[in-house]
């Protein structure tokens, strides 16, 4: 049979409050975002491991205060000012910037200028602000002296639903039990989860043949 060819197209990504699934593991960050307004010194520090779901946590905050999102690295190219005086900014992977000089000294300003004139600030990181290794002394004064909300390792009943959720974001079909037992099989982070999806659908795009358990099954033992 000859080879279907896969094409590399995006997933239709939903980031809306109603497709984040809430359990043990994000319900308290969940509530320290939904807390916004009491937040301390009007910003925080959300952190989580690549695929926790920051970046839905960052949207579900925009679509409610209307917050920019900017990833920390485009921050030396921003207008910066601007920005500020949007009075909601959601700065993604502050972590990223630790060494970069303009990046930092963007960052620096942008957390400065928000909080000057009354606004909201919401930065997402992979560890604490304490392990970023950032070289402006003040940024990292800031940023340690910042509260953080924690996206805790995901359980089986989270890591269910976010499979649910990939593989229907890329309008994949799958049957019932396979999501239990992907969840039974695989490396137990929201990152596997979606490096695995992806691969489940260009393999089954790529081969003609339908996600199902053998076609799981044939993917991992090749690993």
């Amino acid at each position: 049979m000859a080879q279907q060819l896969a094409f590399d197209l995006p997933p239709r990504r939903s980031l809306g409050r109603g497709d984040f699934f809430v359990a043990p593991s994000n319900a308290l960050a969940l509530a320290q975002i939904d807390g916004w307004r009491d937040w301390p010194q009007r910003k925080l520090v959300l952190v989580g491991p690549e695929g926790s779901g920051k970046t839905h946590l960052a949207h579900v905050w925009a679509a409610e205060t209307g917050a920019e999102i900017v990833p920390a690295a485009e921050l030396p190219l921003a207008d910066v000012p601007a920005l500020a005086a949007t009075g909601a900014v959601a700065v993604e992977n502050a972590d990223r910037i630790a060494g970069y000089d303009a990046a930092e000294a963007a960052l620096f300003h942008l957390h400065n200028l928000v909080l000057a004139e009354g606004g909201r600030l919401l930065i997402t990181a992979a560890s604490a602000p304490s392990r970023w290794s950032l070289r402006l002394p003040d940024l990292a004064s800031r940023m340690q002296g910042s509260s953080t909300a924690t996206l805790d390792p995901p359980g089986d009943e989270l890591l269910a639903a976010v499979l649910a959720k990939l593989f229907a974001d890329r309008q994949v079909a799958v049957p019932p039990a396979l999501i239990p037992y992907l969840v039974s099989q695989m490396d137990r982070s929201l990152a596997a989860a979606r490096d695995l999806v992806a691969r489940l659908d260009a393999e089954s795009l790529a081969s003609g043949k339908p996600v199902s358990k053998s076609l799981a099954n044939a993917l991992m033992a090749a690993v």
